[in-house]
């Protein structure tokens, strides 16, 4: 029986080979915005993987909206350059799909990297900065006060989101996602957590999903037509009182009409001080994809410590999922995909200079790219 994982697809115009993606992966490894050999090396072997598609870490559309110091952006003409030298690599060698995905952090900005420690920068110490964000409220873990966006702010960073997108399509991305997700800026105005304004952008839930529809509209017009526009949400806060599961299809059904290329269902992140995740395990956030993709046409992306190729292809062929997403492990084995075509009986795309490499019992593994 030919495998569900490994069979084509689309989104949109774009095909994909298979439907295992490498989710978006914050490197923490930039200068000033700015792309470096880190990101060369990182997403040029990624790129060989035999993947259908790999999503460009969360991209700063303003300095002020990077997680961290060191984190990517795509705010002006220096980090678009810089990070096209990273595709121009990936082009000379492989023909995978690429999306970048534009985020801005809000109130979870100005931290320290995440392997020295979990702290936020105060905005008077070296690389620190002023947080904002929908409402002035600070995480529950401590952290900056955010200041709260005024309306013509607001406008701004709808302008801003635009116009990284544009830079991403003109230096060769093939796709752009929306980081909705993860309790940053987009997320936090969808949340009653965080979203505590009186105005047009906060109260109802059609006032907190203002925002991320004015977004997607403005980028979607901003761009060329067959230019296919994603985005990732947290389907859920996991916090009582919250953003949840049922406000996510309505976003969603929301998100279809006006040509959303891509539902990407995570989960959290809005505060995890206050959240209550469930027991983690594979795939334990897939019931979150599988309830969105019943209300919609357009191909979700499901995820959740998916390591195993069978779970993988358990996830597509039970309709769970259209694609799967798998974070850590293209971490750790940056050929994933060659190996889960060959527990699957599948054939995988690689680089000719790497076909010695097919073991003589499963010849028929490899094909050329």
């Amino acid at each position: 029986m030919d495998s569900h994982l490994f069979s084509k697809t689309k989104i949109e115009s774009l095909d994909l080979a298979n439907r295992i993606v490498i989710p978006p992966m914050c490197q923490y490894s930039a200068a000033n915005g700015q792309a470096t050999e880190w990101h060369l090396m990182h997403y040029g072997t990624l790129s060989l993987s035999g993947a259908g598609l790999l999503i460009v870490e969360a991209t700063a559309v303003a300095p002020e909206g990077r997680i961290s110091y060191a984190d990517l952006g795509i705010w002006d003409d220096k980090s678009a350059f810089a990070l096209s030298k990273v595709v121009d690599f990936i082009r000379l060698h492989s023909p995978i799909p690429l999306a970048l995905q534009i985020s801005h952090a809000g109130r979870k900005a100005s931290t320290d990297l995440s392997w020295k420690s979990n702290n936020f920068i105060h905005p008077s110490a070296p690389n620190g900065w002023q947080t904002i964000a929908p409402s002035a409220i600070p995480l529950s873990t401590g952290g900056t006060i955010p200041r709260e966006l005024t309306i013509p702010e607001i406008d701004q960073i709808v302008l801003q989101f635009v116009r990284a997108a544009q830079r991403a399509v003109a230096i060769g991305f093939n796709a752009i996602e929306l980081h909705g997700a993860h309790g940053y800026l987009l997320s936090q105005f969808l949340s009653p957590i965080t979203n505590k304004r009186k105005d047009a952008y906060g109260g109802s839930l059609e006032n907190r999903m203002r925002l991320v529809l004015e977004v997607f509209d403005a980028v979607k017009a901003g761009i060329p037509s067959d230019v296919p526009v994603g985005i990732r949400i947290s389907a859920t806060d996991w916090i009582e009182g919250g953003w949840d599961l049922a406000q996510s299809i309505e976003l969603a059904k929301l998100l279809e009409k006006r040509g959303c290329a891509y539902i990407h269902v995570s989960g959290g992140g809005v505060d995890g001080g206050l959240q209550r995740m469930p027991e983690l395990r594979p795939g334990y956030q897939l019931p979150y994809a599988e309830a969105i993709k019943k209300a919609v046409r357009i191909p979700v992306i499901g995820v959740g410590l998916i390591t195993v190729p069978q779970e993988a292809e358990d996830a597509i062929s039970s309709g769970k999922a259209d694609l799967i997403a798998v974070g850590r492990g293209f971490l750790y084995d940056p050929r994933w995909a060659w190996h889960a075509a060959a527990a699957l009986g599948a054939k995988v795309a690689v680089p000719p200079q790497y076909s010695r490499c097919e073991p003589h019992t499963l010849k028929g593994l490899f094909c050329n790219e």
